[in-house]
């Protein structure tokens, strides 16, 4: 299996379980709740996402022919001196390209693992922390893993945070829509956090850093 990736490059976990430590981040081409074409956006499943994954145009992206060619580029953009390196897999959506194969190469080099997934694919085994997103009108396939992130707030019914909380998580997180009510929104997360303990707020701090 060939691997499409648009952008690959060493920084700082931005949000979730793991800010803060740093990481390769490793973004895939290709997402199968929307196209990437804001001509089409209205259109899609998910209408909110602010990432491009069009394309092997971005730093470190390209095509990789073979799992060990790509476990070999994310070893070489690895920059930490200590500790165990860590890669996240993210898109798009990474389950459409991430397979035990790479895994397994990625494993052998002694990588940390870690996907941002939407949860409509299963995953394959090996992977250390799994992070679903889940977002309305798509199928939750993927019903456990190390923490949970909802966008907040969602007006679909099907997409509140009561229809996560009994499911197998370590953790539950409440992430801000960004946007124009991105300040609104985050005072609503808040709110709902204060009346929920179950939650936590998770903020994209990259994004206050200037961190890529």
């Amino acid at each position: 299996m060939s691997y499409t990736v648009k952008e690959m490059y060493y920084t700082l976990q931005g949000e979730g379980r793991q800010v803060g430590r740093s990481a390769v981040f490793c973004r895939f081409t290709g997402c199968n709740l929307w196209n990437g074409r804001e001509s089409d956006r209205m259109n899609a499943i998910c209408r909110f996402c602010d990432t491009d994954f069009i394309g092997i145009d971005g730093p470190g992206g390209g095509r990789f022919q073979e799992a060990e060619t790509l476990a070999e580029s994310i070893q070489d953009t690895w920059r930490g001196g200590g500790g165990t390196p860590l890669v996240v897999f993210t898109g798009g959506e990474p389950l459409l390209q991430l397979d035990e194969v790479l895994i397994k190469a990625l494993k052998a080099k002694s990588f940390e693992i870690a996907i941002e997934t939407n949860g409509t694919r299963l995953a394959p085994s090996g992977i250390d922390h799994i992070c679903v997103s889940p977002k309305a009108n798509a199928p939750l396939l993927l019903t456990e893993g190390t923490e949970l992130k909802l966008v907040y707030p969602q007006t679909e019914a099907e997409a509140q945070p009561e229809r996560f909380i009994h499911l197998n998580f370590e953790y539950f997180y409440l992430q801000p829509m960004d946007g124009p009510k991105k300040q609104e929104n985050t005072q609503k997360a808040i709110e709902y956090c204060l009346a929920h303990p179950s939650w936590r707020l998770s903020l994209q701090t990259h994004k206050y850093t200037d961190i890529p």
